[in-house]
């Protein structure tokens, strides 16, 4: 499989058996850093993280992992480089194109990613646009491999907002490889028709199955898993939240919805995630919305602690996945000749 210079923007860009691929060199260089087994396949080489848009596992994952493959790494943050600014992202692309062998972009705009790798002239990945966020897919996917053993077959139900760039994202991986893909949301809430549609083009191929429904009783039964994400992305305005708590405090993920799925079912999220009130926000949404919204109370949004702490959880196990996936890509990307 010869993947060198291939952008990873989105995962429509790539086949099943690519895509498949990346997963099984997810899991193989699991395996060897658990081992101990050192795997420098890139000394020499450099690449620059570039930032708008801050992160804990992003960031951590394409560092740890470009330093396991022997890479030297620059992080430009939200204030780090004139991109955007005082410099076009199609000046940025050949400038950083010109001084590092890979680009990682983690931003607003597709569209800029895209600009990114027409002009950049090496691999840019993308860390997360509005649109996809490819990278967590590839962890969630090798998440549940190692739950249970395939990917074909699987019964995976997204629920809440299904409009985002994990909505869109889970539902393309889905259709790639043969699982059976359900988002739970209120219509207003579901993808773009026009990616629905390409989506169960492409099922017809895989096997797969995309449906979408505002039934959460009626999308969680039987699922193997049962994904969400938060409900306000970072960069949306204060104001969004209690609009879309409106829309989505019926669809928070409990353990009614989770004794609903299969009874071998786990719960995933991306991260971070709202289900408690140690951090800011979730103390601000407790305090301002829980008398008229009782479902957020103690800052549980869009999955309580209950689900979160339980043993059906795999959120953490799917985080250290982001650092071994990513790993993959960078390898697979840049590498003259690893089998």
């Amino acid at each position: 499989m010869n993947l060198k210079g291939k952008n990873f923007v989105t995962l429509l860009d790539f086949t099943p058996e690519e895509i498949n691929y990346l997963i099984d060199l997810s899991a193989k260089l699991k395996k060897e850093k658990q081992e101990g087994i050192m795997h420098k396949h890139l000394e020499g080489k450099n690449v620059v993280l570039l930032f708008q848009k801050d992160s804990t596992r992003t960031r951590c994952a394409f560092e740890v992992g470009a330093l396991d493959l022997g890479m030297g790494v620059t992080y430009l943050g939200p204030a780090g480089s004139q991109m955007g600014k005082k410099e076009s992202i199609k000046d940025t692309a050949r400038v950083l194109g010109r001084m590092y062998d890979g680009i990682e972009f983690r931003g607003y705009l597709h569209t800029d990613v895209e600009q990114l790798a027409e002009h950049a002239g090496v691999p840019v990945w993308n860390g997360l646009t509005d649109m996809y966020h490819p990278t967590q897919i590839l962890a969630d996917f090798l998440t549940v491999k190692e739950e249970f053993g395939k990917l074909k077959g699987i019964k995976f139900t997204y629920v809440g907002d299904a409009r985002n760039n994990m909505g869109n994202s889970l539902m393309i991986g889905s259709a790639k490889l043969g699982l059976h893909f359900t988002a739970v949301a209120p219509k207003e809430l579901w993808p773009e028709q026009e990616l629905i549609d390409h989506c169960q083009e492409i099922a017809k191929d895989t096997g797969a199955t995309i449906n979408l429904t505002e039934d959460k009783l009626e999308g969680t039964k039987d699922a193997d898993v049962v994904y969400t994400d938060v409900w306000v992305s970072m960069g949306e305005p204060k104001s969004v939240w209690q609009f879309r708590i409106k829309q989505l405090s019926d669809y928070q993920v409990d353990a009614a919805m989770m004794q609903n799925a299969n009874k071998n079912a786990i719960f995933m999220h991306c991260l971070p995630a709202f289900h408690g009130i140690d951090t800011e926000v979730g103390l601000q949404i407790a305090n301002e919305f829980q008398d008229e919204y009782p479902r957020v109370k103690n800052g549980e949004m869009e999955v309580t602690d209950e689900v979160i702490e339980s043993n059906q959880s795999r959120v953490f196990q799917e985080a250290e996945n982001r650092m071994h996936t990513i790993k993959a890509v960078m390898l697979a990307t840049l590498s003259d000749d690893y089998e």
